[in-house]
């Protein structure tokens, strides 16, 4: 792409001028230096698209040039220009890093061809670092939006163990995180800069399932006319994350734990294995115990997967993250439809606050988009909130137990008068008729969190990501 600055080092004053006017003429931004130690000048001050350096100079030679502008500059593209008696060393170069080589004398086509090829490189190599970057930024635990106690407990156990190569998995019921937590493992590992691949085992048909993991060679079945690589093999170096792990077919349990534990596999109809290197992340939201008392799932890779357990809780059981969450997602929607909603109503927080949510967190995002697509201006409403009835007509006509009757109208009573009184606990409890000792016992008693219910808008200013 003309206009992009280019570096050329070269103790050859006759080369170097050749090389600026070519490059002139095309378009590009040319630097001269006459050797190393300039070279080098030049990169700590200014950034450079691409570097052309000679292999063969007096004083710094390239190849010590090459190791060092890399040390400034990571991801510069370097041609190596080469006489033909010393092509094997410019090979040696560009194993150390170099992008390329030409050899001298060079006809100038064939230079710009390599130069926009470079170029391209680079820009990819920047871009991929910057993606890299947004996602460990983004997957941060302390990006991750929850207040409650039992989920900052969890985050402090997931972060202590994110560094380590152990296998994880990951329990809870659909909607609570799983895959955010799986993502922030990765980000925050030795293998961040490796892929993260994931597959939902109970995603896919069983007869696709072995060739989707595995792979397989050219001719394997009918309609393979080219060999693909399976998921196993593209997360090669970095983690593989299996949600719904408890609906692999039984059959290929016996597979997956070989290759777990050999760290090779055969592709679907081929006859050399395969070596791996991943970290394996599994998640489910089924009972595996259960499951193997069923004969549904081998106790073996039941054992292989176990090492490292984390349980997530839903919603429900951390209700003082519900307008932390609401809030976050009442911001992205804003930005996708292009409103400006202030935040929700005290009525509408007590609404959401005394929902039993079966979806967890993912039904709370649908929650909050249906409510900003209905609401006009202001604030979200309670009458905006489509929560509906998160239990059947049989169930709400089968009487429940007393106790469980009490602790549901004590959190609603406590809930209710949080919301007139704006998190005030003291005139919560006046109005509650108790003192504030015995207060704070209840509220602790059902995870609520006066902070929550201090403002109009409900929540204060968190970080981007939520678990959902």
């Amino acid at each position: 792409m003309a206009g992009e600055k280019i570096l050329v080092v070269d103790d050859d004053p006759g080369l170097r001028t050749l090389m600026k006017v070519r490059l002139e003429a095309a378009g590009y931004r040319v630097v001269l230096a006459d050797g190393g130690d300039s070279a080098l000048a030049c990169a700590q001050s200014e950034p450079f698209n691409v570097a052309i350096l000679d292999l063969k100079m007096s004083g710094m030679d390239g190849m010590t040039l090459l190791e060092r502008l890399l040390g400034v500059q990571p991801h510069l593209p370097v041609i190596i220009l080469t006489a033909y008696g010393t092509i094997a060393r410019a090979v040696e170069a560009t194993k150390k890093g170099a992008y390329d080589f030409l050899t001298k004398p060079f006809d100038a086509k064939d230079l710009l061809h390599r130069l926009e090829k470079a170029l391209e490189m680079g820009r990819l190599k920047v871009e991929v670092n910057r993606l890299r970057t947004f996602v460990q930024e983004r997957y941060r635990f302390e990006n991750i939006i929850a207040s409650s106690e039992k989920m900052q407990q969890i985050l402090g156990q997931v972060a202590q163990i994110a560094p380590t190569d152990s296998t994880v998995c990951l329990y809870g019921e659909s909607g609570t995180g799983k895959e955010l937590i799986a993502k922030a493992i990765h980000a925050s590992s030795s293998r961040s800069r490796g892929p993260f691949v994931a597959i939902n085992c109970g995603a896919i048909p069983e007869g696709l399932l072995e060739s989707e993991l595995f792979g397989y060679v050219k001719g394997a079945f009918t309609g393979a006319n080219q060999p693909k690589k399976g998921l196993l093999q593209q997360a090669d170096g970095g983690t593989f994350f299996m949600d719904e792990v408890a609906d692999l077919p039984l059959q290929l349990q016996v597979k997956l734990l070989r290759a777990f534990q050999e760290h090779e596999f055969y592709p679907v109809g081929g006859l050399k294995p395969v070596s791996v290197d991943v970290r394996l992340i599994a998640a489910t939201n089924r009972d595996i115990r259960k499951a193997i008392k069923e004969g549904r799932f081998r106790e073996d890779l039941y054992y292989r997967i176990h090492v490292i357990p984390i349980y997530l809780p839903p919603l429900r059981d951390r209700p003082e993250d519900i307008p932390l969450l609401a809030h976050h997602f009442l911001c992205n929607f804003n930005r996708e439809m292009n409103k400006s909603i202030q935040g929700f109503s005290p009525e509408a927080i007590q609404r959401l606050m005394l929902h039993h949510w079966p979806g967890n967190v993912r039904e709370l995002a649908n929650v909050v988009e249906r409510a900003v697509a209905l609401a006009v201006e202001g604030k979200i409403t309670a009458d905006c909130l489509l929560l509906g009835e998160e239990q059947t007509p049989e169930r709400r006509s089968m009487p429940r137990s007393f106790n469980e009757a009490r602790e549901e109208f004590e959190r609603a009573y406590l809930v209710h008068v949080l919301t007139v009184t704006r998190g005030n606990v003291s005139r919560a409890a006046s109005l509650a008729g108790r003192h504030r000792p015995e207060f704070y016992k209840l509220l602790h008693k059902y995870s609520l969190a006066p902070d929550a219910f201090r403002n109009d808008d409900s929540i204060p200013n968190q970080h981007e990501n939520s678990s959902s």
